[in-house]
């Protein structure tokens, strides 16, 4: 069985063999591709694979643009880090996802899902051009805007004003970028899952920040990283070493 990966860190893909060889030993990876722009030539260029592990985010642009400019045949298996909103167009479209760090446990499940799918491969295409329906729908629910109740009132509060959502004693806030701070009767996880991802990343348990808010960023110990914002919060931003090299990722696209 051949497959092909599309994965942009080394690392990450470097892994996914790893656990391919461990639990999958009759599949063999015959290119690892690094770009949008290369897997559209690889695809344009070469028989289809048995199989495709594609991770979202790639360098160049989200890889649903891989599927614009070329048709892909092969079941895909898809692989990310944060995109809550994508994983569940994957589970009605039938397209499984591996989260990263990517484990032999997920990964034995996305394979045994595949096994059972491979004799209707020819749903593939359909699946995709649904998934990427579902995902051009999904980016127009993100959120814009929202009502914070004050005394009587209503605040309205853009988005781009946001510097950070945080827990403190188990109350959600948002922090402006002018430092104002407001209370939401949210959770950090239903409040992440309505935000743009590639502008806000969760950075850990207590923390939601934003792309602009970020000023600089600190060495931690450990091979962690604590990320200062613009404006001042309660206790340090650190990132854990298992979710550097997402937020280097994320920051830099």
């Amino acid at each position: 069985m051949k497959a092909v990966i599309v994965e942009d860190e080394l690392i990450a893909a470097q892994n996914l063999q790893r656990v391919i060889g461990q639990v999958a030993a009759d599949i063999q990876v015959i290119a690892v591709l690094q770009s949008v722009e290369e897997s559209v030539e690889w695809f344009s260029l070469n028989p289809a694979p048995d199989l495709v592990f594609m991770d979202i985010h790639l360098a160049d642009g989200s890889s649903f643009g891989i599927f614009e400019k070329v048709q892909i045949k092969s079941p895909v298996i898809f692989t990310t880090a944060y995109d809550e909103y994508a994983l569940k167009a994957f589970e009605v479209n039938s397209i499984d996802y591996l989260l990263k760090p990517i484990n032999v446990r997920n990964f034995e499940r996305a394979i045994s899902k595949y096994r059972n799918l491979v004799l209707a491969k020819d749903t593939n295409v359909d699946a995709i051009s649904n998934l990427l329906a579902t995902f051009n729908k999904t980016k127009d629910t993100w959120k814009s805007h929202f009502l914070i109740p004050y005394k009587d009132k209503l605040i309205p509060l853009a988005i781009d004003r946001i510097a950070c959502f945080y827990v403190e004693n188990k109350m959600a806030k948002i922090i402006t970028t002018d430092d104002v701070i407001y209370y939401l009767d949210s959770s950090l996880e239903d409040l992440y899952a309505q935000l743009d991802p590639s502008e806000f990343f969760r950075a850990n348990r207590q923390y939601i920040i934003s792309h602009k808010a970020i000023k600089d960023i600190s060495i931690w110990f450990g091979s962690k990283l604590s990320v200062n914002l613009i404006v001042a919060v309660p206790e340090k931003i650190i990132v854990s070493k298992a979710r550097v090299a997402d937020f280097k990722t994320w920051y830099t696209k």
